[in-house]
């Protein structure tokens, strides 16, 4: 595994594994100390050069623990024996429970509910066809969903017992893969959120010297994966050819929409349970290895990288750096059958110099770019200090709020209790996602038009008149919780989770 070290006068502290033991990773119940590139010591810590995070593992089974012990003491172990645990019961019914009941049924028609109705029996008869070659997978059910720009997001409803195999296969293969992906991975991995890679964003940019950001959006990734290239990366960790062939049903089931059944050599359905984590396998090799490589490699100033998914965000100290990495990130993408978006991949001047030099230039204010829901500015403190100020896209905010619209439309005729009891619920998930600090202006912006559609509906449901705001008030006050910030700022929350940890990779 390859290690970066800091640059710098000051003493940095060399890489190497956590100090929970050199040959053995931490136990079950203690935290692994996974790096996202290394960390100084504890007298450098409000200028250190980079950064990580601890990963915070959910309890495994001893069998999968045993596994990822394995992992850990060989980065090049491939794995021949790891189906069995695939179709055990415990690990069937776990994958069972975690599912989503509300979610649609697929192109069976079994609900979450029909199925556990006589679940013992269904598992064992899935366990069953499972370990004797016999379980075949469906094809996906194409649905689209409203994307916040107006457009439709395909997405693939998988039947029930797909669902089921897939979380399964999911968990049994975390326990390898979290081993390896590096710490700037941060999408679809257990114990890590968006929140904790916006927090790390917010950090590279305020403590490295990062004055350009290129902010990578990939065309249809999810549809442009190529199944070729998908296999030959798990096999580069997975020998079981069992497993394999289980993957590749999947690929080559293919996709139900208008009642016409299709198959592609590229793309994997959103939606599906083991998606996410084709998707970290897939960049893991395309770009994550790369990237890190060519930081080291070819770049003179710091390099901070930070990845959720397929949204990727780069924050570079030259311009030269920058423009040298979008080039060949573009050619590299193109052997893997993936593509920059020409319009949505820009690269930016941002950071702590960017508002005086582009005012020397002649230039206006530096530009905001968008990651995961927010947009990020290029701001000021009161003392004059640099700060990442983030607000909820506009995008993001109208699309709620045309969501809360039509389902108030839905539920005019429902009591007032009823509806603000539903109004309370989506006001406070959407705090608790956007309530970050410097963005209570537009949390209060969200409550204020929530409320102005609800005064409409309640307007509209009957002809004896207006709801005046008088009476309004009364509900809003009642039903609607006041904006608040519920997460922390950036730097104290990833400097708790980082305190104290020994730099890794």
């Amino acid at each position: 595994m390859m290690h970066e070290h800091g640059k710098s006068d000051r003493r940095v502290v060399p890489t190497k594994p956590p100090n929970n033991g050199a040959a053995v990773p931490p136990v079950v119940g203690q935290r692994a100390a996974e790096g996202v590139e290394g960390r100084r010591l504890a007298k450098g810590n409000p200028h250190q050069r980079t950064m990580f995070r601890t990963l915070r593992r959910a309890n495994m089974s001893p069998e999968l623990e045993r596994i990822r012990q394995a992992a850990y003491r060989d980065r090049k172990m491939r794995f021949t024996a790891l189906f069995h645990h695939v179709y055990r019961l415990e690990t069937l019914r776990r994958a069972y429970m975690g599912l989503n009941p509300k979610a649609a049924p697929g192109v069976d028609g079994v609900t979450w509910q029909q199925y556990g109705e006589d679940l013992e029996a269904n598992l064992q008869d899935l366990a069953g066809r499972l370990a004797r070659g016999a379980y075949r997978a469906q094809p996906t059910r194409r649905t689209y969903i409203p994307k916040a720009d107006g457009r439709q997001r395909p997405l693939g409803v998988t039947a029930l017992e797909d669902k089921i195999v897939q979380a399964a296969l999911v968990e049994v293969l975390n326990a390898i893969y979290e081993v390896d992906f590096l710490g700037f991975s941060y999408g679809s991995r257990p114990g890590r959120g968006p929140h904790e890679a916006l927090d790390a964003l917010s950090v590279a940019l305020v403590r490295s010297k990062v004055n350009w950001v290129l902010n990578v959006d990939i065309c249809g990734f999810f549809d442009a994966m190529v199944h070729k290239w998908l296999v030959t990366f798990v096999e580069h960790r997975i020998a079981d050819r069992r497993i394999v062939r289980l993957i590749q049903k999947w690929l080559k089931a293919g996709v139900l929409e208008d009642g016409k059944h299709s198959r592609s050599e590229v793309g994997s359905p959103q939606g599906a349970s083991f998606s996410p984590l084709a998707a970290n396998i897939y960049l893991y090799y395309v770009f994550d290895l790369w990237a890190h490589q060519w930081r080291q490699r070819y770049c003179q100033g710091d390099v901070r990288l930070i990845r959720y998914v397929d949204d990727i965000v780069v924050g570079f100290a030259t311009r030269q750096d920058a423009e040298q990495f979008q080039e060949a990130l573009g050619q590299r993408f193109a052997h893997f059958g993936l593509e920059l978006h020409p319009e949505k991949t820009c690269l930016i001047e941002f950071g702590r110099f960017a508002r005086e030099r582009r005012h020397e230039r002649g230039l206006g204010k530096p530009k905001s770019f968008d990651f995961l829901g927010f947009t990020h500015i290029s701001g000021q403190s009161r003392r004059g200090r640099f700060q990442v100020e983030r607000r909820t896209m506009a995008q993001r905010l109208r699309a709620k709020l045309t969501e809360v619209k039509g389902e108030l439309r839905q539920r005019m005729h429902l009591p007032v209790p009823v509806q603000g009891a539903w109004l309370r619920l989506v006001v406070l998930g959407h705090y608790r996602y956007y309530g970050v600090p410097h963005n209570v202006k537009a949390l209060q912006r969200f409550r204020k038009e929530v409320a102005r559609l609800w005064q409409r509906s309640l307007s509209r449901r009957s002809h004896k008149g207006y709801v005046t705001w008088g009476r309004m008030k009364h509900y809003v006050d009642k039903w609607l919780p006041v904006a608040r910030v519920y997460h922390p700022y950036p730097e104290e929350r990833f400097g708790v989770m980082t305190q104290g940890r020994s730099p890794v990779r």
